[in-house]
C-alpha cells in the first residue's frame, strides 16, 4: 500500500473534516493510506547542509506521496525535492497562488481574457489606474476576499487606505458582474462545470451566498480550456472564468486549493474518486 500525506493547516482541517474523511476513504480503494498531517506541525529547512523534514520536531520517514491542501510553494518544493510525489505540483502551487502571474501565463496560450494591471500597492496614487469602473484583487488572494469594486473616485479614494498587500492587479470589469463560471479539472480531464451566479454581490463565489447551476461547456469552450490544461501540469483545480455581455468566457483564475462543493450540489460527480484514481496512476 502506497503511503500518502493530506496536508491541511489546522483551521482548515476543522472546516473540511467531511471532505478529508472522503479523500481518505476513497485513497483507501486506491491502496493509499493516506494520513492527515497539520501544516503547522512540519518544519522543513536545511540541516547540516541536506535538505530536512521534521513533524513535531522529530524525523520522520517521509510518504510516496502529498496532497497539499494549504498554500505554501515552498514545502511543496523542498518535499518534491526529497523525493515525494506532490499534489498538485510545486509549479501548479507557485503560478495558480499569484492572479498576476497566473493571468501572465495564460496570455502566452492566446486565451481571451480581461485587462489586467500588475501593481504594487505602493505606487498606487489617487489617480485611478484605469477608467471605472475596475476591480482590485490582492493578487495572492483566494475565495473572493480582498476583492473591491470600484465605481468612482470617492470609492478609490477610500480603498487606497484599505490596499495594504504588496501585489495587486487591477482589472476592467466590463463583463456580466455576479456570474461565473468554474471547470473542474483533473489531470488532463474537465470532469465537470458549474455556473455560479449572486443576485447580491458582484462576485459569485457559493461561499458569500451565490447560487450554481450545471452548465454544459461547448466544443469551443472545451478547446480553449483544454489550452489551459494542456499547458500545465495539474492534479485537481478550478479553472474560473468571468462572461462578457455576449456569453463568451474570459479566463480569470486558477485556483490551486479548490474545493468540490458546489460540484457535489449540482452534479453526482465524484470528483475525489477521480483524483485518486489520477494520483494511483501517475505513481506507476
Amino acid at each position: 500500500m502506497q503511503t500518502g500525506w493530506l496536508i491541511y493547516s489546522k483551521s482548515d482541517a476543522k472546516e473540511n473534516k467531511s471532505f478529508i474523511n472522503w479523500c481518505t476513504a476513497e485513497a483507501s480503494l486506491q491502496d493509499i493510506n493516506l494520513k492527515l498531517v497539520l501544516h503547522e506541525n512540519i518544519e522543513i529547512g536545511v540541516v547540516s547542509n541536506q535538505l530536512s523534514c521534521q513533524i513535531n520536531g522529530q524525523s520522520t520517514d517521509l510518504p510516496e506521496l502529498a496532497i497539499v491542501r494549504t498554500i505554501d510553494f515552498l514545502l511543496s518544493l523542498q518535499l518534491e525535492a526529497m523525493g515525494v510525489n506532490i499534489f498538485n505540483p510545486s509549479e501548479v502551487s507557485m503560478v495558480c497562488n499569484n492572479k498576476a502571474l497566473t493571468h501572465f501565463m495564460i496570455r502566452k496560450l492566446n486565451v481571451p481574457m480581461l485587462d489586467t494591471l500588475f501593481i504594487k500597492a505602493e505606487n498606487l496614487t489617487n489617480q485611478p489606474p484605469m477608467s471605472y469602473p475596475f476591480v482590485v484583487k490582492d493578487a495572492e488572494s483566494h475565495g473572493g476576499k480582498d476583492v473591491y469594486l470600484i465605481k468612482n473616485q470617492v470609492e478609490w479614494t477610500k480603498h487606497l487606505t484599505l490596499l495594504s498587500s504588496k501585489k495587486l492587479i487591477v482589472q476592467s470589469c466590463d463583463v456580466q458582474l455576479g456570474k461565473d463560471l468554474r471547470v473542474f479539472v483533473v489531470g488532463k480531464k474537465i470532469i465537470g462545470s458549474v455556473l455560479r451566479k449572486s443576485k447580491t454581490d458582484f462576485r459569485a463565489n457559493f461561499k458569500l451566498g451565490g447560487s450554481a447551476v450545471w452548465y454544459d461547456l461547448s466544443s469551443h469552450e472545451e478547446l480553449m480550456i483544454n489550452k489551459i490544461i494542456s499547458h500545465f501540469d495539474f492534479g485537481m483545480v478550478g479553472i474560473d472564468f468571468l462572461i462578457d455581455h455576449n456569453g463568451n468566457l474570459l479566463f480569470n483564475e486558477i485556483e490551486d486549493v479548490v474545493g468540490s462543493r458546489i460540484l457535489s450540489e449540482v452534479s453526482n460527480k465524484n470528483i475525489v474518486r477521480e483524483y485518486m484514481t489520477y494520483i494511483k496512476n501517475r505513481l506507476y
